[in-house]
């Protein structure tokens, strides 16, 4: 089995070479669901030691973007260990940072975890205003809306969001999942949500529970 704190480290270190060696061991060795699902959580770790850093100026913008590509190929190697297994799709969710936040690792930490869970995901980026939720949220209804953020001007931007949606009519059957450091229950609350996360496999499992008590995409 991987040293987790190891691999966690590496992460951290931005260690590219170190990550990707281990990944690709770890899933020659045939691992358990739950196994990988350890080693996204120590993944999630890792990026939390790079966002730390980048926060006491150790870090530069450079070493988030590239913290968040080392994230993407992990990801992709572990996909195949996920669980996806031969499973229908477990329902569709349209994925954005709000307008005015420019971060994405925690939202592709969640897409990534989604996807292997079986969601399909319209990842519309980052810095996205409410017309382009409703855009997408016409054009393709999905079960599930998440909004992403870490500034706490997000909280003001997801409230924008779910008004939008109300307004043109697509609130009824939409459950709404916000996450990133700055959503409380109580921002939850005020902005319309129907929950809130700041760990990625707590968010998919919400949606996970969302979707199977619905027949079908919405």
């Amino acid at each position: 089995m991987i040293d987790l704190q190891k691999f966690t480290q590496s992460i951290g270190d931005l260690d590219e070479n170190a990550v990707i060696e281990a990944l690709n061991e770890f899933v020659a060795a045939n691992p358990t669901e739950e196994e990988a699902q350890a080693l996204v959580i120590a993944c999630q770790n890792g990026m939390a030691i790079v966002g730390d850093l980048y926060e006491k100026n150790e870090y530069y913008v450079s070493d988030l973007i590239f913290s968040g590509e080392i994230l993407s190929s992990a990801l992709d190697i572990l996909k195949p260990v996920l669980g996806t297994g031969n499973r229908a799709k477990a329902g569709s969710i349209v994925l954005g940072t709000v307008e005015g936040d420019l971060h994405d690792i925690g939202k592709n930490i969640f897409k990534g975890m989604a996807e292997a869970a079986g969601f399909e995901v319209y990842d519309l980026g980052i810095d996205q205003s409410p017309s382009a939720f409703v855009k997408k949220v016409s054009e393709v209804k999905p079960a599930i809306v998440g909004m992403s953020g870490v500034l706490t001007l997000a909280l003001d931007s997801m409230k924008h969001v779910v008004d939008a949606l109300e307004k043109a009519g697509l609130r009824k059957d939409l459950k709404v999942i916000i996450g990133g450091n700055p959503v409380t229950e109580i921002a939850c609350r005020h902005i319309g949500a129907d929950a809130f996360t700041v760990n990625a496999a707590e968010g998919v499992k919400i949606c996970q529970g969302w979707t199977a008590q619905q027949p079908g995409d919405h």
